[in-house]
């Protein structure tokens, strides 16, 4: 069975009782009816001209503040290119997103030698 990255049991649950109501199993029936199809983003991949590195099955961590984008659209730039988000460091972490006033996430990641990118380098990242 696949997984869904960042889905935890409670949510889960949650999806699976949401689906076994027959009001909204009657509504996902209306919505395919009326043409609807759903497209899986499983297999984007993407490769930034020169940077060359896939975010599918790349973990990232943000910390500090970000001028030009914020927290949840860079997530969701991430998310939508196949990458992964965690919200703390560990030597599974691929690329540490540093902007202003970073703290112990930037110290925890130089420690462990995590590859460290700034804002820009991150934008060139997700265009």
């Amino acid at each position: 069975m696949d997984t869904i990255p960042n889905v935890g049991g409670k949510v889960s649950e949650s999806i699976y009782n949401w689906l076994q109501s027959k009001k909204n199993k009657k509504s996902i029936e209306d919505i395919f009816r009326a043409g609807v199809k759903i497209e899986s983003n499983k297999n984007i991949s993407f490769k930034n001209k020169g940077f060359g590195i896939r975010l599918k099955g790349k973990t990232f961590v943000l910390t500090g503040s970000l001028k030009t984008i914020t927290r949840d659209e860079a997530k969701e730039k991430i998310r939508l290119l196949g990458g992964d988000i965690s919200d703390s460091i560990s030597n599974k972490i691929d690329y540490l997103v540093s902007g202003e006033n970073s703290g112990s996430k930037l110290e925890k990641a130089r420690k462990l030698n995590i590859k460290i990118i700034g804002e820009q380098e991150f934008l060139e990242i997700i265009k």
